[in-house]
């Protein structure tokens, strides 16, 4: 028993450590393109978007370009992190759900980035949530009293149950 534990582990291990050294390394893209980070990067119509890019160099300012999402045109400048340049756009509240590329062209070198938002029409993770936590039947400051209170009860009979029957047992009286 103990020799085929050892075998499977040893197996398992083997196979873990041959998937480490044969995963793929990608590596930054400098022939254009990429290069534009979206925040969020998925969105519900109405959200406030920000991109940034650090490939338009330290002073860089580019022209953005929403309009796959039908945003229309954006500016990027230089912001207080060294070398970004940042921008925002909002997505239209008449936006469809999809993924769409946002495009930047820098003012100096003719260099373009790209990325990617997705658009859905359900609130996204990392979101400001709406509404109680459905945790479960009832709690402190659920959203139900009376399923509270029933808790409540449940757990005080239990309680008186319990002690009437820990105490019949001490006396002697049998259970």
């Amino acid at each position: 028993m103990r020799r085929t534990a050892r075998l499977l582990t040893g197996t398992a291990l083997a196979v873990a450590a041959a998937g480490f050294v044969a995963a793929p390394a990608y590596a930054d893209d400098d022939g254009g393109g990429g290069g534009l980070e979206v925040f969020p990067s998925q969105a519900v119509p109405g959200t406030q978007i920000t991109v940034n890019t650090a490939e338009c160099g330290t002073e860089g300012t580019a022209a953005g370009d929403a309009g796959a999402v039908g945003a229309g045109v954006f500016t990027l400048a230089p912001s207080a992190h060294d070398g970004e340049a940042v921008g925002q756009f909002r997505v239209p509240p008449s936006a469809q759900p999809g993924t769409y590329e946002i495009v930047a062209q820098c003012a100096e070198g003719d260099r373009q980035v790209t990325g990617d938002l997705v658009v859905t029409l359900t609130a996204v993770h990392g979101q400001e949530p709406h509404g109680s936590v459905k945790t479960g039947v009832g709690g402190a400051l659920g959203p139900d009293p009376v399923q509270t209170a029933a808790g409540v009860t449940a757990l005080a009979v239990a309680a008186a149950g319990g002690t009437w029957l820990l105490h019949r047992r001490a006396r002697g009286d049998g259970i």
